[in-house]
Order: structure tokens, then C-alpha cells, then sequence
């Protein structure tokens, strides 16, 4: 009975496993094909132990690349210290480790959140047209749409000369409306369809409410 409990192994004894899903006895099967010194028989285990793991995953024998997935898998869990042959290109434990780039998020003006990114792209966009009616109608819609995300933020009026202010701004200094004869469409048409979208909504909230 000593003797037993003397054999026995407790988790926070063993060492760590490298892909837990695959459980122990992968993780000793894999550790035992390192030790094969023969090359042959080390790949008929190394296949061996590849069909233990398709087995274990059924659901995903139809995903593209599946076999490629248990094969890098099976270099995991051997730390990378089996030398076995691959019908895939051996993923090497430096391609493992390497870190991504880091994304590049939109970065907006600190002072006009209340604009969003969407309108930095749209100026970026109208800069690069040829001058001409197209570019004035498309600039003119920008101002107006900004008038309105600025309304939206702020509750009190807004002089166009603070919309072409911060056109001029976010622009680099390419649109400038602040000599133009412009006028930009008043506050309280561009709040209506904000106002009508909200109450149509609320209508057919009702709707369903009555319904059921």
C-alpha cells in the first residue's frame, strides 16, 4: 500500500502541459517520441500520435487546414524538440513567439470628438477632389453634417464661422469657407430628421407593445 502511494503523481508535482486540451497522456506520448532515437520510428509515432489528436477534435476534420493545425500543434507540445518530419512547413518556435504589430487606431482631434473619425476621412477625401461643383456640394454637406454632430454635443446655436473654423482646422488649412458667401441650413432643420427618426422609433415601439 506504501509502495502505491509512493507512485503516486499529483498535478502541482508534473510539469506544466503545454496545450491542456490535449490532456496528460498526449502531452507523455509526445514526450516518449522525443526519446525514439531511430528517425523512422519516430515518425510512425509522430502519426500515430497525430490521428490520437484528429481524433480527439472530429468536429473539426471538415476545417481547412486541420491537419496542418495538429501537426504545429504536435511541435507545441514537444516545446519544439521533436525532430520529426512534417508534410507542412515546420513552424518554428521563433514564429510562435513573435509579436504582432501593433494596430494603428484612428486617432481624432482631442478638441472635436463630437465630429468622430468618419468626418476627418470625408475632408481628407474632398481635399483630393478636383476643384469644381462636385467638390463645393461635397464640402458643403461636411460643414452641414458638422453643424449637426456639433448641435447634437451642444444643445445652444452654433455661428457657421465656428463650423468653418474648425473645417479650416481639420483640414490643414485646404477648405476654407470662411470668406466664402456661405450659409450653412439652420439648426432647427437639421435637428428635425434626428427628431423624426427618434419619434419613429418610439411609434413602432409602441406598435409592437400593443401587439403583443
Amino acid at each position: 500500500m506504501t509502495a502505491a502511494l509512493d507512485n503516486l503523481e499529483y498535478n502541482t508535482e508534473r510539469p506544466g502541459l503545454k496545450l491542456p486540451e490535449y490532456g496528460r497522456h498526449v502531452q507523455k506520448m509526445v514526450d516518449y517520441a522525443i526519446t525514439i532515437e531511430d528517425k523512422e520510428a519516430r515518425n510512425r509515432t509522430a502519426k500515430s500520435i497525430i490521428s490520437v489528436m484528429g481524433n480527439m477534435n472530429p468536429h473539426l476534420r471538415d476545417v481547412p487546414d486541420f491537419q496542418h493545425m495538429l501537426w504545429d500543434q504536435l511541435f507545441i507540445i514537444s516545446d519544439f524538440e521533436l525532430d520529426v518530419d512534417s508534410p507542412y512547413p515546420k513552424l518554428l518556435k521563433e514564429e510562435l513567439e513573435e509579436r504582432p504589430e501593433p494596430l494603428q487606431y484612428p486617432q481624432n482631434f482631442p478638441k472635436y470628438r463630437f465630429y468622430g473619425n468618419n468626418i476627418k476621412r470625408m475632408i481628407d477625401e474632398a481635399v483630393r477632389w478636383e476643384d469644381g461643383s462636385k467638390k463645393d456640394g461635397l464640402i458643403l454637406t461636411i460643414a452641414n453634417h458638422m453643424k449637426k454632430s456639433y448641435l447634437s454635443w451642444n444643445k445652444d446655436s452654433v455661428e457657421d464661422i465656428v463650423i468653418f473654423d474648425h473645417l479650416y482646422e481639420l483640414s490643414d488649412g485646404k477648405i476654407d469657407l470662411r470668406k466664402r458667401d456661405e450659409d450653412l441650413s439652420d439648426a432647427s432643420d437639421l435637428m428635425k430628421t434626428k427628431k423624426r427618426f427618434s419619434s419613429s422609433r418610439k411609434n413602432y415601439k409602441t406598435s409592437r407593445r400593443k401587439r403583443h
